[in-house]
């Protein structure tokens, strides 16, 4: 299912619908503030099974979490004071900040983990939507296979179309992956250079 949103103004039809779609326990792709995400509700493995086999991903692969704001991030993440200091500096935005992963992480990952990601797009459409889906997303980046430029709602539904659930498409995306800090230590320092810019 395609369905065309609005960044500045998402239509509430249209996240409801995705918000069912992620209850029910299907996979839903939709813009960031960087690239499009493949995504399913925090509480499904079966949904996170599937983003494991579409991406050919391993126990080991980094997972997100996309949430509308920092409220909630310490039942999910040991947030030092240094650490919430720089996220909420710069969030929302291009970001994704490591940290330790509490163990009510563990209770709906397949695999154990130690860290876990966090992300607060500066993105309406993410934000309506885990604010109506009442808790965060599970998100990854939608797969790049070979040539295939994947940087818009409509191309990511032709291509997976029979193994995604829905598709909510703002168009074209610069495909610019967020910057990723480190914050699991006492030294920061950025995993990856993207879309945004930090002074640690």
């Amino acid at each position: 299912m395609l369905i065309r949103v609005y960044e500045e103004n998402p239509q509430l039809r249209a996240i409801r619908l995705a918000v069912d779609v992620l209850k029910s326990g299907g996979l839903i792709v939709y813009p960031t503030d960087t690239i499009y995400g493949l995504g399913c509700d925090l509480h499904n493995k079966k949904a996170l099974e599937r983003i494991f086999r579409i991406k050919q991903m391993d126990e080991k692969s980094p997972l997100s979490f996309i949430s509308p704001d920092l409220s909630n991030v310490a039942t999910y993440a040991k947030v030092s004071n240094r650490a919430y200091r720089l996220m909420n500096k710069h969030l929302p935005g291009p970001f994704t900040f490591i940290l330790p992963a509490m163990r009510e992480v563990n209770r709906y990952m397949l695999f154990k983990r130690k860290h876990i990601g966090i992300r607060v797009p500066e993105s309406n459409v993410c934000r309506v939507l885990t604010e109506e889906l009442g808790n965060p997303i599970i998100s990854t980046s939608v797969p790049l296979w070979k040539e295939t430029v994947l940087n818009s709602g409509e191309a990511i539904h032709d291509y997976f179309e029979k193994q995604i659930d829905m598709v909510l498409d703002i168009g074209t995306l610069v495909s610019e992956p967020s910057t990723v800090v480190d914050c699991t230590d006492q030294e920061f320092f950025i995993v990856r250079q993207g879309k945004g810019e930090i002074q640690l």
